[in-house]
């Protein structure tokens, strides 16, 4: 007998054992159809694998993440595979799944060019269309060891020897080849429609640099060759869109071999980084927020109290003054806390909202460094609540609002990961339970959905993450709130209650940008350099037809000045269409262009960087206009 219990809480009953995808055909056949691999009681396997008893069970497609994972890692045998008939000398390495698409490592004598993937990736699809099983077999270590025996598997026989003596090794093999891999695997190669390799790269056998490096390929597949032509298309224009591109060619930002990792921003960067941070300034006033600014540099005993000494050392930077050992601050909250300890508070008084544009300093291997997204020194822009336990749920939902509203501003849509108790971490479970039930009962009450991201909290406390999408449907990690118990335990934080004794608070940590300078990276990749009015660092142009246009076109410009528009003047001895032509170049909004018409008239012909000619204007009302876009923050 068979009970399946559905991930939609329908129950199915069988006679007889059944496989994973027999139960997917009796659902439906469009199910059967897209299956690719299912999880049995939150276990995932094989879609062959027989299944008897009272089971939960989940099948997964394309459209599921852990499907798109096997798929994936199914593709990368058929890589190893392909390789294996090009370049039989070659011997394996590892070939997983990544975030997106797979990767193979191998150890040839012969370098692979890009050439050899065009070669590599026809043969693949030669064996696909072959339709193969991945077939699986289990089997002890010494067996393994004779499978895996040769020279070209020396990698496979050392992966072997590090387990146990006793352990059953899962072997998958499909047509001639045979990989050492724990699975699961599609049911056949059939499904793998579309395939691109795409990328050559250097890795060191399991990461270490002490071991030989090995030659990387990566690749990515689809089961539709419409969905690889899609990808491919975005891959393009997130080519076009790169924000280290657009930074350099826009003049917002630089970066040097004299301080890897740590951004320069040129001038129309920092009137991006203006606009950004005095509308942040406004959110945070209008909720009730005071603003602090705490030092770059602390004594090593306050990092030892925080806990980060212990937790986060390897990712700090450290200095000496008059022979004592400070280190710079790799988060703004101990700075915070200090600042909440210097006078002494009442229930009343709680809770406390501080905002901090404050400028941290992590150590980042410089193989992880990518322009504004990954740095060594950003601003984060930080928020720390002190508060009665009983208002805990209700100063959560006011972050969640903020939060939500920022990122629906700039039209943003984003999904939530609640992160639990990590492997290291202060405090005891009962704690953490507490906090993390706080976190999960505010996000539900505001129906929003979330997924559980089991054991990525910090470690001093659970956290929302908000991981926003931008144009090309890419995520990115920005906002996050995370709940402490642990602080101010440790800094004996307290405040005088209603029964004249002192008591504990509580604190969240949280930031809505997450990083002003990752926010400008993703800013200019999802506008493609164009940004919003409100943002734009260079918001007018103002340009003459010839000479007889000068005087009035610098009239026009201190107008728009005077009105607090950004503008500027180009009165260059250059015909009138370059002018325009590198105006839309440079993604500047608004182009007003003065002949001797629009100057007898005392108006301005205006063109708009997407609209194209907007037509003759009077100046007031094309100030009063851009004024309103402006004002409106409009997007």
């Amino acid at each position: 007998m068979l009970q399946v219990i559905l991930p939609d809480g329908n129950k199915r009953e069988f006679e007889q054992e059944m496989t994973a995808f027999e139960v997917a055909k009796s659902i439906s056949q469009g199910l059967a159809k897209n299956a690719l691999a299912a999880k049995v009681n939150g276990k995932m396997v094989d879609l062959n694998t027989p299944l008897l008893g009272q089971i939960e069970l989940a099948i997964l497609t394309f459209d599921d993440e852990e499907g798109k994972e096997v798929f994936w890692h199914s593709t990368s045998h058929v890589l190893a595979q392909a390789v294996a008939h090009l370049f039989p000398e070659t011997r394996f390495g590892i070939g997983p799944a990544i975030r997106e698409g797979f990767y193979y490592d191998f150890d040839s004598d012969h370098v692979f060019t890009p050439e050899d993937l065009l070669a590599i990736e026809a043969e693949m699809e030669k064996l696909v269309k072959q339709n193969e099983n991945f077939v699986r077999s289990e089997v002890k270590r010494e067996k393994a060891l004779q499978i895996f025996a040769g020279k070209n598997e020396i990698y496979k026989e050392e992966l072997i020897n590090a387990l146990a003596e006793d352990a059953i090794i899962s072997i998958y093999q499909q047509g001639d080849f045979t990989d050492l891999c724990a699975g699961p695997h599609l049911l056949n190669t059939e499904k793998i429609k579309a395939v691109k390799l795409l990328s050559l790269a250097g890795a060191y056998w399991r990461g270490d640099e002490k071991n030989k490096m090995l030659q990387r390929i990566y690749g990515i597949s689809f089961p539709k060759k419409q969905q690889l032509d899609e990808y491919l298309f975005l891959q393009e224009e997130a080519k076009k869109r790169d924000h280290r591109k657009l930074g350099q060619e826009l003049g917002i930002f630089m970066m040097s071999d004299t301080a890897p990792g740590f951004p320069f921003f040129l001038p129309n960067g920092v009137i991006l980084r203006n606009q950004l941070e005095d509308f942040w300034k406004e959110l945070h006033q209008a909720r009730g927020y005071v603003e602090i600014k705490t030092p770059i540099i602390l004594n090593q005993q306050l990092w030892e109290q925080s806990g980060h000494w212990e937790h986060y050392q390897n990712n700090m930077y450290f200095t000496k003054i008059d022979n004592e050992d400070y280190a710079v601050k790799p988060m703004n909250c101990p700075g915070s806390i200090l600042v909440y300890r210097n006078q002494p508070h009442s229930y009343r008084d709680l809770p406390i909202r501080m905002a901090e544009l404050g400028l941290v300093h992590r150590h980042e291997m410089s193989g992880v460094l990518h322009g504004l997204m990954r740095v060594r020194s950003f601003t984060q822009d930080d928020g720390h609540v002190y508060m009665l336990e009983s208002q805990i749920k209700n100063e959560i939902k006011k972050v969640i609002e903020l939060v939500d509203y920022l990122y629906k501003l700039f039209g943003f849509e984003y999904h939530v990961e609640l992160s639990t108790k990590p492997e290291k971490a202060m405090g005891d479970d009962a704690i953490w339970d507490m906090a993390t039930v706080a976190l999960q009962e505010a996000i539900e009450e505001m129906t929003i959905p979330y997924k559980i991201n089991e054991g990525d909290g910090a470690f001093y406390g659970p956290k929302l993450d908000f991981h926003l999408q931008d144009s090309l449907g890419r995520t990115w990690q920005c906002g996050t709130i995370q709940l402490d118990f642990q602080m101010p335990e440790k800094f004996d934080l307290t405040y005088v209650g209603e029964d004249n004794q002192k008591h504990r608070p509580v604190m969240i940590h949280r930031a809505i940008f997450g990083s002003i300078e990752r926010f400008i990276g993703i800013l200019i990749e999802h506008f493609a350099g164009a940004f919003p009015l409100w943002l734009a660092p260079l918001q007018v142009v103002v340009m003459n037809i010839s000479q007889n246009q000068e005087a009035y076109a610098a009239k026009v410009v201190e107008e728009l000045r005077v009105a607090g528009i950004r503008a500027e003047l180009d009165i260059r001895n250059e015909k009138i269409g370059y002018k325009i032509r590198e105006a839309q170049n440079k993604k500047i909004p608004y182009m007003l262009v003065l002949g001797d018409k629009e100057m007898a008239e005392n108006n301005v012909s205006v063109r708009h960087r997407s609209e194209g000619d907007l037509g003759i204007k009077p100046r007031s009302e094309i100030i009063a206009l851009i004024q309103e876009e402006i004002a409106a923050k409009a997007f």
